[in-house]
């Protein structure tokens, strides 16, 4: 990829000719999410106030409704939220929603700040080797463009180990994969690899690591992602040169 997505990427929807394991849904996904039919989208986002009433019980157990501050949920993502996901999901299904419904989304997506606390152990499992996600669609930096990605390309994330692996997929004419390992801050993941992996048709795949690297731990030096928003279907991340890609969730790839 031409951007930092493009250092991991990772891809479309599989060839006829691959096998079934690469399926862009984990088996676990919950089809009725697409049953769903869509909802139009609102241009603008509404503003709500901090300061609203509300019934509360005081500690003697009687119901209150004086004013108080509503601190926003970060763990709720608003019905806004809610719809540009099923847009998404929509699109990694079908491959037909237009591209500015998902540029739209990802704006969205991206202002609501949705609290990144469960991002790492939603996108890498919480056992080695992680879990794996294929790459959908991919836009330009300030969401002035974008398409979906032409080819088989699927990343891994074992939050366990803090790897990072990086594979294109080429079905039986072989596979180029790269491995490394990244650092987890907030919502911004750092990596750096270290080898790289490649496999021509049926012949036995070879190994080469990268010279020079050292054990310092990833930081935002480095390539990067900045995630958006994580569940356990999709997931939505730019990169350091400011594109933004969404990932769908797949099985490994052996």
């Amino acid at each position: 990829m031409a951007s930092s997505v493009s250092h991991c990427l990772v891809g479309a929807p599989p060839p006829t000719f691959l096998t079934p394991s690469i399926c862009p849904f984990h088996e676990t996904f919950d089809a009725k999410a697409f049953g769903t039919r869509l909802v139009a989208l609102p241009k603008t986002t509404p503003k709500s106030s901090s300061l609203q009433t509300r019934a509360t019980l005081d500690d003697k157990g009687r119901i209150s409704t004086s004013p108080s501050v509503l601190v926003p949920e970060e763990k709720q993502p608003s019905k806004e939220v809610e719809d540009c996901v099923r847009v998404l999901k929509n699109a990694a299904k079908t491959r037909k929603i237009p591209s500015e419904d998902i540029l739209y989304a990802f704006s969205v997506i991206e202002k609501a700040k949705v609290d990144p606390s469960s991002f790492l152990e939603t996108l890498g499992g919480t056992n080695s080797p992680g879990r794996t996600w294929m790459l959908i669609f991919t836009a330009e930096k300030k969401l002035n463009r974008g398409k979906y990605f032409p080819i088989t390309a699927v990343q891994r994330f074992d939050a366990a180990g803090k790897r990072i692996e990086n594979g294109v997929y080429l079905g039986p004419f072989g596979n180029l994969t790269f491995e490394g390992r990244f650092s987890w801050k907030k919502r911004i993941l750092a990596f750096i690899f270290e080898r790289i992996r490649i496999k021509v048709g049926p012949l036995n795949p070879f190994e080469i690591s990268f010279k020079g690297k050292d054990e310092t731990e990833p930081s935002n030096k480095d390539p990067f992602f900045i995630w958006f928003y994580i569940d356990e279907e999709i997931a939505v991340a730019r990169g350091r040169s400011g594109g933004t890609a969404f990932w769908v969730r797949c099985q490994r790839i052996d």
